[in-house]
Parts: structure tokens; C-alpha cells; sequence
């Protein structure tokens, strides 16, 4: 594609970001729609963030991704912020508007589309999630809008996990699309108590941990003896994307256990991004289609 004075730009900002897939992604979408728009990484250093804001909008950038360290920092400079990254305390889309930035959080999205294209009740469903750090936030949100049954978050840190907690006290969300918000309630547990409530019938198993992503890939957060006793009904989902399979989800596998891995949701969340700034439908398939190519590569 010629990139001409007319063309448009979009983003992604992080430090660093020279591993970032996102402009595949967003290119190959780009391309197939033939748009006059280009996506591009930006390098910004956390003490440079609020520098690079005021550069974007001075040139007219209509929106980016934000990632890695720039999703709570970016925060406070934003004109207006969604309810849905309010609660998930965390921003990983903005775009640009004539009072400002504004953002919001497209994780949930991306972690729910593949759960919610199963089409289950999940009201009966028990949740899992390992890990309590930023990405377990946006699992939380995702679960309560499925309408899960309990959420269980275990970590190793008591106090951390007593405040993620309490982070969630005054937090009411909508469940299943009603317009209805409800509380978001949880329970968290440390890691030591993991093997007494693993053992469900009926078990959504979250690693939102980064224990297992490529170079560690002999690592998992749970052992192949732990996870032999979770029902074969369940659902292992690993946020990490690369290597494919994890060593976990490939011992869930082993197990009879049903698996996602985060290639669905690194599309996903960047489908809903593509359409919340050019105003129309994501070429899902071949934004996918570019993600695999390229981790087939490396």
C-alpha cells in the first residue's frame, strides 16, 4: 500500500514494542478493506507518555493500542473513560475526539468472544483464574458478563490478593447484555489452596499468569498431577498465545480437557478496537489468518 498525505494513521504504544504483533494484525485488516490507513508501532518511554499523547493528536492520529507499561498510566490523562475500563482499571484502546482522548478496554471483549461463541449456559460454571495481576482483572469483567457462577482467584501474595478483593466491593457491571449492573463478587484464595477446588465437574480454568510464555515454555502453572483430576467437561484457556500449545494447556489436553489458547483473544480484542475507530465490521478471519502466519514463522 502507498502511504500518501491522506492516509490515516493508527498505533500501538509500549515500551518496548518492537515484538508487538499488533500491526500484522491491523495491517492485514487494513490491506483486504483496501482503507487508506496504516498502522504503526510507536516506541514511548513511561516518562514520555504524556509528550507522545500531545504529538498524536497534534498530527491527527486517529487512535491507538496501548500496552505494556502505558495501560494504568494512561489513565489519568484521558478526557473520558468507559465504565467497563473503569472496573477492569486498566486502558488499552483510545481514540482520538474533539474533547480529548478517550478509552477504553477491549480485553474483555477479546477474552470473552471465544467463551461466548460456545453458547452454554455458564450460570453453573466454576471459575479459576490463576494469576491476580492486571490480565486476571480483564477475566474477572469477562466472567461476571457471562454470568459464571464463582469466580476464584488464587495468588501468592496475601496481601495483593486482599486487595484485589476489595477492588471489586463497589463494582457493579451488567451480566448476559441486561442493562441491569450487578455486583461484581469474587473470591481469592492463595495458591496452597489451589488443589482443594480444583476438582470441579464444571470448571473454567484461567491462567492469566505469564508462566509458560516463550523462552520458558517447559514451565506451567499448574502439574500434570493436579490437573488429571479436573473433569474432562472442563475448559483449560491460557492467556499466553505463544508457544503453541503452552506445556499447560497441552497437559489439559492430555487430561480430556476442552482448550483456548490467546491467539483468539489477541484477535478479538483487536477486531473490537478496528471497529470502535473506523466505524465498521473487522475482517475477523484474515486478521486471524496474519496472527497465525506469523507465529508460524518464528
Amino acid at each position: 500500500m502507498v502511504i500518501t498525505g491522506s492516509t490515516k494513521i493508527l498505533g500501538v504504544i509500549g515500551s518496548p514494542i518492537s515484538h508487538s504483533l499488533s500491526p500484522i494484525i491491523h495491517n492485514a485488516a487494513i490491506d483486504h478493506l483496501s482503507l487508506d490507513y496504516r498502522y504503526l508501532a510507536f516506541p514511548v518511554a513511561p516518562d514520555q507518555l504524556t509528550t507522545a499523547l500531545a504529538g498524536f493528536a497534534a498530527i491527527g492520529l486517529v487512535g491507538c493500542s496501548v500496552t505494556i507499561p502505558h495501560k494504568q498510566a494512561i489513565m489519568p490523562l484521558l478526557a473520558e473513560i468507559t465504565p467497563l475500563a473503569q472496573a477492569v482499571g486498566a486502558v488499552n484502546t483510545v481514540w482520538n475526539t474533539p474533547t480529548g482522548w478517550h478509552g477504553t478496554n477491549t480485553d474483555v471483549a477479546g477474552f470473552v468472544s471465544p467463551l461466548a461463541a460456545m453458547q452454554r449456559d455458564w450460570s453453573d460454571t466454576t471459575v479459576v483464574i490463576l494469576g491476580n495481576g492486571g490480565a486476571a482483572r480483564a477475566v474477572v469483567v469477562g466472567c461476571h458478563q457471562l454470568g459464571c457462577g464463582e469466580i476464584h482467584v488464587f495468588g501468592r501474595d496475601a496481601a495483593k490478593l486482599t486487595q484485589f478483593q476489595s477492588s471489586w466491593e463497589k463494582i457493579q457491571l451488567p451480566v448476559n447484555g441486561s442493562d441491569t449492573p450487578k455486583q461484581v463478587t469474587i473470591k481469592t484464595h492463595l495458591w496452597a489452596e489451589l488443589s482443594a477446588l480444583i476438582n470441579q465437574a464444571n470448571l473454567l480454568l484461567v491462567n492469566s499468569t505469564p508462566i509458560g510464555m516463550y523462552p520458558q515454555v517447559d514451565s506451567s502453572p499448574i502439574n500434570s498431577v493436579m490437573i488429571q483430576g479436573i473433569g474432562s467437561n472442563s475448559l483449560a484457556y491460557d492467556l499466553i498465545y505463544t508457544p503453541r500449545p503452552t506445556k499447560f494447556l497441552q497437559l489439559a489436553k492430555d487430561a480430556g480437557m476442552m482448550t483456548i489458547d490467546g491467539t483468539e483473544m489477541l484477535v478479538q480484542q483487536g477486531a473490537a478496537a478496528f471497529e470502535l475507530w473506523l466505524k465498521q465490521p473487522a475482517p475477523i478471519q484474515i486478521m486471524r489468518q496474519a496472527l497465525i502466519r506469523s507465529l508460524n514463522a518464528n
